[in-house]
């Protein structure tokens, strides 16, 4: 595989390789792919750091990476948008990715293997990374922090519909009791803790009819949020919540909060 590093800097492969760049097919599981934006002050000599953001269930991944660049050449942060596609086994199926794990696809460990790709060829920082997700991504990203709490040095989660608690009474996805069982891994409310979290969602998004539709009678985004704020916060979690005044059910409505929050991170100024 090529490394940036090793072209020369006036080879085109750096202009294919550097701020918007193609889609890449996922390590070991060509089903999914993701795609980048490199900023301008990426250099061979640089480790930049990285930015995760997670699509919802419209896939617009596009749309998504546009909404991120400007903060990506502020901060010298390389954005990674993975796809996880719609439609595996089964022509219908739009949401298993956000369960981390299902039709014999562990997703999470689908974006770690992305992540090592983008360490080797762009010399990135991927030991932790900032993540987030709107909606469907919102899901994948906290569940994501569970796992895998020792990868991410922020999580902010935007307008899920359902949220898995920290509570080991109850099984994946209402809670974590059985994540040994399911994915080799205890979920540790102590590591979790460490990790600073943005939930945020927009003041007119009540959601009830959408989670009505999907099975979740009764139940609100704003609901769903508070249940998980109170729930990380009871095991120590450091929970910021914000709530975007006339903002529906939108990714762009709710990522002002998401950018201010990890620009503050990176600049010590959180």
């Amino acid at each position: 595989m090529i490394r940036v590093a090793d072209l020369p800097a006036t080879h085109p492969g750096r202009r294919l390789l550097t701020k918007r760049t193609p889609f890449f097919v996922a390590p070991n599981e060509p089903r999914c792919s993701y795609c980048l934006y490199v900023p301008t002050g990426w250099t061979p000599e640089t480790e930049l750091p990285v930015m995760v953001a997670v699509h919802g269930t419209g896939r617009s991944v596009g749309e998504l990476r546009e909404g991120f660049i400007a903060f990506a050449e502020r901060h010298n942060v390389i954005v990674v948008t993975p796809l996880f596609p719609a439609g595996i086994d089964d022509p219908d199926e739009v949401h298993d990715y956000t369960l981390v794990g299902a039709h014999g696809i562990r997703f999470d460990l689908v974006l770690l293997d992305i992540l090592e790709q983008v360490r080797f060829r762009w010399s990135a920082r991927v030991d932790t990374v900032l993540l987030c997700g709107h909606s469907g991504g919102g899901q994948f990203a906290h569940r994501f922090l569970y796992l895998h709490p020792d990868r991410v040095a922020a999580v902010a989660v935007s307008a899920p519909g359902t949220v898995t608690l920290l509570d080991h009474s109850l099984a994946w996805p209402e809670g974590v009791g059985d994540t040994r069982q399911r994915f080799g891994a205890t979920a540790n409310p102590g590591a979790v803790a460490r990790v600073p979290v943005l939930l945020v969602v927009g003041g007119d998004d009540d959601g009830r009819a959408d989670l009505a539709a999907m099975g979740y009678p009764g139940q609100s985004r704003p609901e769903q949020l508070d249940r998980l704020a109170e729930n990380l916060a009871q095991q120590g979690t450091v929970i910021r919540k914000v709530v975007v005044p006339g903002a529906g059910h939108d990714a762009a409505a709710t990522r002002p909060p998401i950018v201010d929050f990890f620009a503050g991170l990176l600049t010590g100024n959180a």
